[in-house]
């Protein structure tokens, strides 16, 4: 009895459970690299590494001529 009510799923439903799995995907990635960036954060100033030391800045000044 119970193959004979899953034997048929609509096309929307399956559209719309895709679209949900995905959505709970993206938002669990998203948290995550939040939550990573910040533990990452927080073990650099731990052990006192700076991630900026190396990189150049440019100034902002323009010039014309």
């Amino acid at each position: 009895m119970s193959n004979m009510i899953l034997s048929y799923i609509d096309p929307s439903v399956m559209t719309y459970l895709i679209q949900a799995v995905v959505g709970i995907a993206i938002a669990v990635g998203a948290g995550a690299g939040l939550y990573f960036r910040k533990a990452k954060k927080k073990v650099n100033e731990k052990l006192g590494i700076d991630e900026n030391k190396n990189k150049e800045v440019e100034s902002d000044d323009i010039e014309i001529n």
